[in-house]
């Protein structure tokens, strides 16, 4: 009989690996997977905590980034402004989660507060979807990769730190704001996972260094390596699928799929609490 620990580890490893890069928040149902596997008497997380282990689970989701779009990174590094504009829009969310780190923390435990980022990232999508067809039938030509501007990666930035919290997706919340500001939707999916590279890699930083000073628990090694190993593979077949999705559209299904899944965990939340 598997190791229930191992078997929480891959049912959380493959909800990181598709939730990820889907625009649905990975973070959100993370969340609520481990709220409901810890009802379900199946959650074995006895020596690590919730957020340090979600974290670790990102390095897979990380590594699938950087065999994906290999090419448009090793292409960025001959373009300082390309890197310094991903620099730019990475900080307001290294800001962020750098000075409310406590409440980031406790917010992680709340599958309440999934819920309602749930439906702040579907007012993100539904407004990215709705971008997409005024600009479409306005026939404006959209911006390329080299025409985002200083503000443009600004205020991708800014929506990237609302995604600190659970239940706003980072992914939705900036392709949504790159298309409101112009940007195909190719074009800010692309954006998009280039700024995941240094957030998430600060943030596994930050986690390895709390592990080092013995501020945080993560539990079996071996059982944090097999989630990563499992996000990084479902996060490459999710990651390459969501890039077919976004050159044909579907931003509006996925905001009608985070509508359903905030009510239904604000009302399991609010009717049923564990």
């Amino acid at each position: 009989m598997m190791d229930l620990q191992f078997l929480e580890a891959i049912i959380l490893g493959v909800v990181q690996g598709i939730t990820e890069f889907l625009p649905i928040s990975s973070d959100g149902h993370l969340v609520v997977v481990q709220a409901l596997l810890k009802s379900a008497g199946l959650a074995q997380t006895t020596g690590r905590d919730h957020l340090h282990f979600d974290v670790i689970l990102h390095i897979g989701t990380l590594l699938a980034i950087l065999l994906v779009f290999h090419r448009d990174l090793l292409a960025m590094l001959s373009h300082p402004r390309r890197i310094a504009l991903v620099v730019l829009a990475s900080i307001p969310a290294a800001v962020i989660g750098l000075t409310v780190k406590k409440q980031i923390e406790e917010a992680f435990q709340s599958p309440l507060m999934a819920g309602v980022g749930f439906l702040v990232t579907a007012v993100f999508l539904f407004l990215g979807h709705r971008a997409g067809l005024v600009l479409a039938r306005l026939n404006r030509p959209e911006k390329s990769l080299d025409q985002i501007g200083w503000g443009d990666a600004l205020l991708i930035g800014g929506a990237q730190a609302l995604a600190i919290l659970p239940g706003v997706s980072r992914s939705g919340s900036t392709i949504s704001t790159g298309v409101l500001l112009g940007l195909s939707r190719e074009v800010a999916a692309t954006f998009s996972f280039l700024m995941a590279v240094p957030v998430v890699g600060g943030a596994v930083l930050l986690i390895t260094k709390d592990l080092l000073k013995g501020e945080g628990q993560l539990g079996r090694l071996d059982v944090a390596i097999v989630g990563t190993i499992v996000s990084f593979v479902v996060g490459v077949v999710a990651l390459r699928w969501l890039l077919k999705i976004l050159s044909r559209g579907g931003l509006l299904g996925f905001s009608i799929y985070c509508v359903l899944a905030g009510l239904a965990t604000i009302t399991w939340q609010l009717l049923l609490p564990a």
